[in-house]
């Protein structure tokens, strides 16, 4: 996905979220506001939002001279998450469908983002989750290429959306014991995505294969992978890309049997899938 009008100012809007999120003065607010804003200018039409995104935030980073924007809110948010696993658990347990459950959680945890047009509020989201349809529905089609796989990649996006993928790939495991799971996060922190440091602290290097997909961008962007991740990506019978970014980042792919789990969050993306905001999304291509 190529970065629409929409997009820019988005991006630009973000420089107030980090403002707020490092409890900035007025001065470092409007330094950071107007560098982005300058730009947005010369932002190129031929990237992805996740690429322009990571130019700005690599950028804001130097401003504010903090290397993790959004150091203290990821902790928080890790923290909210965590604080919902009981209901989950309890909620997995009585399920007839577990591999549905386990789908619908890893989906619920997406609303955790910050770089989104349209903010979801998480207890609200998990309220209503079990009982609402997926607005595009591969769930099938998913559920029938795990069946055949022995190899999955999960590609994981935002921090405190990562406790709910550690409980997505603990149940695929239960229900597939002969697939190797494998779960990616970004090289270096980026708005707030899950890095090495989160994934560990949740334990998935006990749990999984954990990757370092060396990515700088909010979002898989394959050319700016590592070699390692590069071949896993290619390698797997299936990848599960978690959210809008790498979604952005993935569509098109050079591959096929990627399933696109999300809540679509912004006009940009609901026009990319031709679904509306607040729609969430089980796509497999």
């Amino acid at each position: 996905m190529l970065i629409d009008e929409a997009c820019v100012s988005c991006i630009v809007n973000q420089s107030t979220k980090v403002a707020n999120a490092l409890g900035a003065d007025a001065l470092l607010t409007q330094k950071l506001y107007s560098h982005v804003e300058a730009l947005s200018q010369t932002f190129s039409y031929k990237k992805s939002p996740p690429e322009i995104a990571a130019d700005v935030y690599e950028d804001m980073a130097l401003i504010a001279q903090t290397a993790d924007l959004y150091a203290t809110v990821k902790k928080a948010s890790t923290k909210k998450a965590a604080s919902f696993l009981p209901f989950l658990e309890k909620k997995l347990k009585n399920s007839s469908n577990k591999l549905l459950t386990a789908t619908k959680i890893a989906v619920a945890g997406n609303v955790i983002d910050l770089a989104a047009a349209v903010e979801f509020d998480l207890e609200e989201e998990l309220e209503k989750i079990f009982e609402t349809a997926f607005a595009e529905n591969d769930f099938e089609k998913f559920a029938h290429k795990l069946a055949s796989a022995t190899t999955v990649l999960v590609i994981g996006d935002n921090v405190g959306e990562h406790i709910f993928d550690y409980l997505f790939i603990q149940t695929l495991q239960e229900l597939y014991p002969k697939i190797a799971f494998s779960y990616m996060v970004r090289g270096n922190p980026i708005i707030n995505d899950v890095t090495m440091k989160e994934a560990k602290e949740a334990g998935f290097d006990k749990l999984c294969h954990l990757v370092d997909s060396g990515v700088n961008t909010p979002g898989f962007t394959y050319d700016r992978a590592n070699a390692t991740s590069k071949k896993l990506f290619d390698s797997v019978d299936l990848v599960v890309s978690k959210g809008m970014g790498n979604y952005e980042c993935l569509s098109p792919s050079h591959r096929s049997d990627i399933t696109f789990l999300l809540k679509v969050k912004c006009g940009v993306v609901a026009n990319s899938l031709k679904k509306n905001i607040g729609d969430i999304i089980c796509k497999m291509v």
